[in-house]
C-alpha cells in the first residue's frame, strides 16, 4: 500500500506573499481546512511544509506555507505535487477505499474470468466509473455501483464483478 497519497498539484503562484495555487484531487476540497502540514514534492524529493493558511478561489485551493513569504520562493513550487502520509489521510467510512489502494488491482468476473487490471476511475458525479484494461489493451467501464462490484478484497488484490446485461466487455 502507498504510504503517501497525492492530494493536489500547485500549479502557479497567488499575489505576492508566497501563496501557491493548487489544484485539489478530491471531491470535497474544505478537506484542506483541517491540514495542518503537507509534503511538496519536486522531482521525488519531499519535503514537509507547516500550513499557515488556506483559502478557496474559484475551485482552487490557495496555501500561505511558513517560511514562504515572497512570491519568488512560491514560484520554486510550481508544479509540485502536494502529498499527505496514510495516516494523515481523511479517513473513510465503512466499505470506502482509497483510490490509490484500488488502481492496480485485478478485475474478475462472478465466474472467475479475469477482465482486467483497474487502471483508473472516473467521477461522473451520480457514481464513480471503473475503467479496467484488459490484456489486448481493450478498455471496459464499469459503473461503481453495489449491483457491479461485488467484493473488494485489497489482500488479495482483487475486485470481483457482477456484469449487467448490455455492458460491453
Amino acid at each position: 500500500m502507498q504510504e503517501y497519497f497525492e492530494i493536489g498539484q500547485i500549479v502557479n503562484t497567488f499575489g505576492i506573499k508566497g501563496m501557491v495555487k493548487v489544484v485539489p484531487y478530491t471531491d470535497d476540497i474544505t478537506r484542506f481546512d483541517n491540514l495542518k502540514k503537507v509534503y511538496v514534492e519536486i522531482k521525488n524529493n519531499k519535503k514537509n511544509y507547516e500550513i499557515e493558511e488556506v483559502k478557496y478561489h474559484k475551485n482552487m485551493v490557495l496555501i500561505k506555507f511558513k517560511g514562504i513569504d515572497k512570491v519568488e520562493e512560491a514560484e520554486t513550487l510550481r508544479n509540485a505535487s502536494l502529498k499527505v502520509e496514510r495516516k494523515d489521510a481523511v479517513p473513510l467510512e465503512e466499505g470506502s477505499y482509497y483510490i490509490a489502494d484500488l488502481i492496480g488491482m485485478e478485475v474478475y468476473t462472478e465466474d472467475g474470468i479475469i477482465l482486467g487490471v483497474l487502471q483508473d476511475i472516473y467521477n461522473t458525479g451520480s457514481n464513480d466509473i471503473y475503467v479496467v484494461r484488459n490484456e489486448l489493451g481493450k478498455q471496459i467501464l464499469l459503473p461503481a455501483i453495489k449491483e457491479v462490484i461485488k467484493n473488494i478484497s485489497l489482500e488479495d488484490n482483487k475486485i470481483t464483478v457482477h456484469l449487467l446485461e448490455g455492458l460491453d466487455v
